[in-house]
């Protein structure tokens, strides 16, 4: 399957889930609240954006279409997914798992998703503290990670990833190669691959294209194949290269 069904798949797929809207906590124009310290089967919204508030339990989905997603310190939720819009995770928040097509994705410090973060076009971050069971992926944006452990893949195909304050990849990192699609520039130049001081991938870094690769001298990977080799990488001291 082409690159490019499998993004038209994606959005189409994230699309009639998010027009299957609950009666609970729904809203077509308007956004939605759910406060604080409160309970919520479940909350959705068209051209609106969802706020969930501090250790509120929502034991349902939250999904917009045209909106962001913001889950404040200490809350709940299941899958949070949005077509044109970000996602923004406060520190302690637990989450099944994260999507959007058009928006960036930011997860705070100390917190977990049972499954996993994916993107089209937009940054993920998750910073120290957090935990993602599945894979972390996206087509186009900077995926950064401090302090975090993914227990799958971290894929892109045209964005920049750093893996900075120990972080730790449990599968492998994977840069797919580019199939003419691409923010821009961003179809020619060269990704940025930077694993910082004390990270480490337990799989293998695969390259399906040729990026601009640098490994700290106290990180560790499991090789580097497809279109370089370990020899390609520049190693570096400190904390950045």
């Amino acid at each position: 399957m082409s690159r490019t069904v499998t993004k038209a798949a994606f959005t189409i797929g994230l699309l009639i889930m998010l027009m299957a809207v609950p009666a609970m906590g729904a809203s077509v124009n308007k956004s939605v609240k759910i406060e604080a310290d409160s309970e919520a089967g479940g909350a959705s919204s068209v051209n609106g954006s969802i706020t969930v508030g501090e250790n509120a339990v929502v034991t349902g989905n939250v999904k917009t279409v045209n909106g962001t997603i913001r889950v404040d310190e200490g809350a709940s939720i299941e899958a949070a997914s949005t077509v044109n819009g970000g996602v923004r995770l406060a520190d302690r928040v637990k989450s099944e798992s994260l999507n959007t097509v058009n928006g960036s994705i930011k997860v705070g410090e100390n917190a977990s998703v049972d499954g996993a973060i994916k993107a089209v076009n937009g940054r993920i971050s998750v910073d120290a503290g957090s935990t993602v069971k599945d894979d972390v992926s996206n087509v186009n944006g900077q995926i950064e990670l401090a302090g975090t452990e993914v227990g799958g893949d971290l894929k892109t195909v045209n964005g920049d990833i750093t893996l900075e304050e120990g972080s730790v990849v449990k599968g492998d990192l994977i840069v797919e190669k580019n199939s003419g699609w691409g923010w821009g520039k961003s179809k020619k130049r060269k990704p940025r691959i930077v694993i910082g001081p004390d990270s480490r991938v337990e799989g293998k870094i695969i390259l399906k294209r040729e990026v601009e690769l640098f490994i700290s001298d106290t990180a560790e990977v499991g090789g580097v194949e497809g279109k370089m080799t370990m020899d390609d990488a520049v190693r570096f001291s400190g904390k950045r290269p």
